[in-house]
C-alpha cells in the first residue's frame, strides 16, 4: 500500500486553515432576505387564530403559512406524519407554525414576538412511561411509532432451570449533538426550480423532501452541501425542514434568496436529540455464570413525530444482546410518541442506549454469581462458529478473549484493581476501574444497503486529475480524505491529484446518506470497484499501459479526455452473496460485519464534593483495516469524549416538553480540561467487502464509555454501599450524593 494506512494531509484542511472555507452563514447573494420561524408556545393543542398586531409594518415582511406550500405538507422519513408547517394541530412546544422574511435580520425577532397565536390546549404526554400508559392517545392507535420482537430459543425452559434470575432497570437521557456550526440554509425558489445550499449531512434526503413539498421532478430541485461544521446525526433529517422553510419564503418573495440561520438557543431547543431510553433486563444464569436466557424490554422516546425512531429502535434491539452467546433470548422493543420535539439520529443511534444497559447488567450478574466482571464475560463471549441473536454466523477473525486480555493489560487493570481496593478505605478520593465489551454493526441494518442501491462515480478531467463523485458529506470526520485515499490507491494515482466533488445533487449520484458508519466501508468499496472500471477503459483504449505509474495514469486521463471526451466510471452497490436479512422474521445477517471493542475507564470520585472524574481511558477496537491512523484515532478520541459527556455531564432539562437549559452556559459538556488521557489501540482483521478491508469506525466509540465509566464508579464506591445502583445516565454529583447519604425511600 502506498497511500492506504498512511497519514496523508486532510483534503479540506488548507481551506479551513486559511479561512477560505465558506460555511452557510458566510455565504451571501444579491437581494438576500433573512428568515425566522414562529413556533408553538404550547406542547399540544389546536390553532384557533393567527393575528398580526398593527405596530409592525407587515407589508415589509414575507409571511408563509402551511397554506403557501405548493405540494404536500409533510417531511418524508420512514413515516409521513410530520408537517413542514403546522396547519391545525400542535404536537410539541417547538412546532413551526409561521415563517417570516425581511432584509434586516435584526428586525425579525421583534416581528416574530409580535405574532399572536391563540390555541385550544389539549393534555400532553412528556415521558415514555406516560406514553406507554396511554393516558392520552397522541399518535396513531397506541402511541407506538414502531415495535420489534427478536426471539430465539425456549425462554420459559431456560428460566425454569436457572440458578439465579437477575433483574434490573436502566435509563439513559437525551443528549444534544452540539455541533460547532448551528443549522443554516440558503434557498432560491421559483414555481419551476428550487435550489438550496446549506449545512447538510444527507443531500438526497433534502432533495426528496423538497420534491414533495414543491411538487417538482428530480431535475427541478438542486441541493448543495456548503462547508458543514459538524453533524453527529443531528443534520441527517432536520435540514429537510429548514430547507423547506427557506425555500417557501423564497418562493413567496418572488424568488429572492432567503437565508435562515438558527442561533444556538433555537438550535438546541427545536432540533432533534438522542432518544431517551428505558431498558429492563431479566436474565437467567447458572451458578457457574453461564448465561441461559435474557428477557429484555427496550423502550425509546421518539418525541412528537416518527422521524428516524424506527431505525434507532431497530439498532438498539439488535445490539441489546451484545457480544454474548444466548441459548434463549427475547427482546421486545418500542419507539413511543411524546409531546416533545422529535428525537433523531445521534452517533450510535440506539446502540449506546441498549449497550449501556447490557454492560451495566453484566457487572450486576457477575456480583450475583460471585465472579469477576472479566470471568463472567469470558465464559459467555461469542466465538467463531457461534451465532448472534439474529442467527448471524461468527467468523474466524473474532477473538474477544484476546481483545479483552490486551485491553486489560494496556490499562494495567489487574494491578490497579488490587491497589485501589487497598487504598480506597483510607482515602477521601475513591478510585475505581471498569470496562465494557461490545460490538457495533457497520452499515445499514438488514436489507438497508440493498434498498439504498447506492451509486458512486469517478471522473477524469482535462487536466489529468481524478474527481470522486459521491453524495457522502464531509463535516469534519475526514470523508473527503478517506475517499481520496481509496481512489488514489485503487488507480495508482497521486493523492494530491485526486479531488472530491462537493456534494451537489445536480452533479453527484446518490451514494446514500453519510450515516451508520457506512462511508469508508460501503462507499469506499464502491470507489475501489469504480476505479477498476476506469482503468479498464483506459487500457482497452490503449491510453494506459498494464503496469502504470502515477504519472502514466494522469497523462492517460488527460489524453483520453482531449481525444475522446468524457471519462467517467460508475459502480452500483451489490450485496455480498452471504448477506441476507429476513425483515418479516427479524432474522439473518443484521450487518455485513461488526466492529468489536473493549473499553476500560479509570475514575476518581471525590467523597467531599461527590464529583466523579475520568482519569484515564483505554479504547481497544477491531475495525477491519485502519485507512488513516490519525483520523481513525481522532474518531475514537472524539467518540470517547462524547461518551464521557453522555455518562457524566450532559443533562437535557425540560419543562412542559421544552428544553430549558438550551445554552452552552447551562447545558454542561466536557471541555478539554475535563477529559482524561485517552489511549487508543487498534486490532486489524480486514473485512473482505470493505474498502481495503475497512469496517465502520465512527459510531463504535459512542457505545462503550458510559457503561465502562459507571462500572468503574461502582467499583470505586463498592466499600461505601450506595443506597441504590447507578443505573441512570447522566450520573451527576447530586445523584452520587443521594446514593451515598440518603436512605432508600
Amino acid at each position: 500500500m502506498r497511500i492506504i494506512g498512511t497519514n496523508v494531509p486532510r483534503k479540506e484542511a488548507p481551506a479551513k486553515l486559511r479561512g477560505q472555507a465558506l460555511y452557510t452563514d458566510d455565504l451571501t447573494l444579491p437581494n438576500l432576505l433573512h428568515g425566522i420561524t414562529v413556533r408553538s408556545t404550547i406542547p399540544r393543542g389546536t390553532i384557533d387564530s393567527i393575528t398580526f398586531p398593527p405596530e409592525i409594518p407587515w407589508h415589509e415582511y414575507t409571511i408563509v403559512t402551511a397554506a403557501d406550500i405548493p405540494g404536500r405538507n409533510m417531511v418524508p422519513m420512514f413515516l409521513e406524519d410530520q408537517p413542514l408547517l403546522a396547519e391545525h394541530k400542535i404536537n410539541h412546544p417547538e412546532e413551526p407554525i409561521l415563517l417570516l422574511a425581511h432584509p434586516d435580520r435584526h428586525a425579525l425577532h421583534r416581528a416574530a414576538a409580535a405574532v399572536r397565536i391563540t390555541y385550544t390546549e389539549l393534555p400532553p404526554l412528556f415521558t415514555l412511561e406516560d406514553s406507554l400508559a396511554q393516558r392520552q392517545i397522541i399518535w396513531g392507535q397506541d402511541n407506538i411509532f414502531k415495535s420489534f420482537l427478536l426471539e430465539t430459543g425456549n425462554l420459559e425452559e431456560a428460566f425454569a432451570h436457572a440458578d439465579h434470575i437477575v433483574e434490573a432497570e436502566y435509563h439513559t437521557g437525551a443528549q444534544e449533538q452540539l455541533y460547532i456550526e448551528t443549522n443554516g440554509m440558503i434557498a432560491e425558489a421559483t414555481p419551476t426550480q428550487v435550489t438550496v445550499t446549506g449545512s447538510i449531512q444527507c443531500p438526497f434526503y433534502v432533495h426528496r423532501a423538497l420534491k414533495i413539498a414543491f411538487n417538482l421532478p428530480d431535475e427541478q430541485v438542486r441541493v448543495i452541501q456548503a462547508e458543514t461544521g459538524g453533524a453527529f446525526g443531528g443534520k441527517e433529517d432536520y435540514p429537510s425542514i429548514l430547507a423547506g422553510h427557506a425555500a417557501l419564503l423564497s418562493l413567496k418573495s418572488g424568488g429572492r434568496p432567503v437565508k435562515i440561520i438558527y442561533d444556538r438557543a433555537e438550535d438546541m431547543a427545536a432540533t432533534t436529540k438522542r432518544h431517551p431510553s428505558r431498558t429492563r433486563h431479566r436474565t437467567a444464569v447458572t451458578r457457574d455464570g453461564l448465561l441461559l436466557a435474557a428477557d429484555i424490554e427496550f423502550i425509546i422516546d421518539g418525541g412528537a413525530y416518527a422521524t428516524l425512531s424506527a431505525t434507532v429502535c431497530s439498532r438498539g434491539t439488535i445490539h441489546a444482546a451484545g457480544p454474548y452467546q444466548w441459548p434463549a433470548l427475547r427482546v421486545t422493543s418500542k419507539a413511543v410518541a411524546t409531546n416533545t420535539p422529535p428525537s433523531g439520529a445521534f452517533r450510535g443511534f440506539g446502540a449506546p442506549q441498549a449497550l449501556f444497559a447490557l454492560e451495566r447488567h453484566m457487572d450486576l450478574i457477575a456480583r450475583t454469581v460471585g465472579l469477576t466482571p472479566e470471568e463472567l464475560r469470558r465464559r459467555n463471549f461469542l466465538r467463531p462458529g457461534g451465532t448472534t441473536a439474529t442467527g448471524q454466523l461468527i467468523g474466524p477473525d473474532v477473538d474477544l478473549d484476546a481483545l479483552l486480555t490486551r485491553a486489560l493489560e494496556a490499562s494495567d487493570y489487574h494491578p490497579k484493581t488490587a491497589r485501589f481496593a487497598r487504598e480506597n478505605p483510607q482515602s477521601p478520593i475513591k478510585r475505581g476501574i471498569g470496562f465494557a465489551t461490545f460490538m457495533h454493526g457497520a452499515g445499514f441494518t438488514g436489507s438497508g444497503e440493498r434498498y439504498l442501491n447506492s451509486l458512486v462515480g469517478l471522473e477524469g478531467t482535462a487536466e489529468g486529475r481524478i474527481r470522486v463523485l459521491v453524495s457522502s458529506s464531509e463535516f469534519g470526520q475526514g470523508t473527503n480524505t478517506i475517499l481520496a485515499q481509496v481512489a488514489a490507491e485503487s488507480l495508482n494515482a497521486h493523492y494530491d491529484l485526486v479531488d472530491v466533488a462537493q456534494p451537489d445533487t445536480a452533479i453527484v449520484p446518490n451514494s446514500g446518506p453519510t450515516v451508520a458508519s457506512r462511508t469508508a466501508m460501503i462507499v469506499g468499496g464502491l470507489i475501489q470497484k469504480a476505479a477498476e472500471s476506469l482503468l479498464e477503459t483506459l487500457r482497452l483504449t490503449a491510453f494506459l499501459p498494464a503496469n502504470h505509474t502515477p504519472q502514466d495514469l494522469h497523462a492517460a486521463v488527460a489524453a483520453y479526455v482531449a481525444q475522446l471526451g468524457e471519462l467517467k466510471a460508475y459502480q452500483r452497490y451489490e450485496a455480498p452473496e452471504n448477506i441476507f436479512w429476513d425483515d418479516a422474521h427479524y432474522k439473518g445477517e443484521a450487518y455485513g460485519t461488526y466492529a468489536w471493542a473493549v473499553y476500560v475507564a479509570e475514575v476518581a470520585v471525590d467523597t467531599l464534593t461527590y464529583t466523579p472524574t475520568v482519569t484515564r481511558f483505554d479504547a481497544l477496537q477491531e475495525v477491519g483495516r485502519v485507512l488513516h491512523p490519525i483520523l481513525a484515532a481522532g474518531q475514537i478520541e472524539g467518540g470517547v469524549a462524547q461518551g464521557i459527556g453522555y455518562a457524566l455531564y450532559e443533562k437535557v432539562v425540560t419543562r412542559n416538553g421544552r428544553m430549558i437549559n438550551n445554552q452552552m452556559t447551562n447545558y454542561i459538556m466536557p471541555t478539554a480540561a475535563d477529559l482524561p488521557p485517552i489511549h487508543v489501540h487498534f486490532a486489524e482483521h480486514p473485512y473482505q467487502h470493505g474498502a481495503y478491508g475497512a469496517k465502520g469506525i465512527g459510531e463504535l466509540p459512542m457505545d462503550g464509555p458510559a457503561p465502562a465509566i459507571l462500572n468503574a464508579i461502582e467499583n470505586a464506591l463498592s466499600s461505601l454501599k450506595p443506597a441504590h445502583p447507578f443505573n441512570t445516565i447522566p450520573l451527576l454529583p447530586e445523584d452520587i450524593f443521594e446514593a451515598l447519604t440518603l436512605l432508600p425511600s
